[in-house]
């Protein structure tokens, strides 16, 4: 997932996203924990797509309080 989709989003559905990532991290965590992990890398990525939508998301606000 990339800015520009996600700038296209509402902030209803960033949050869902964002659910969605937390959830999935949280699932990766577990994996790792018991060993059963297949790709590593997922990881970095869902915490960098969890911060991607976490910036969108205040910049929307910002430029919301700013109007």
């Amino acid at each position: 997932m990339n800015a520009q989709e996600l700038r296209g989003k509402t902030p209803d559905q960033l949050r869902e996203d964002l659910v969605a990532l937390k959830k999935e991290a949280f699932n990766l965590r577990f994996q790792q924990a018991t060993g059963q992990i297949e790709n590593t890398a997922r990881m970095r990525q869902v915490k960098r797509d969890t911060a991607r939508v976490l910036t969108i998301l205040n910049e929307k606000a910002a430029q919301a309080a700013a109007e």
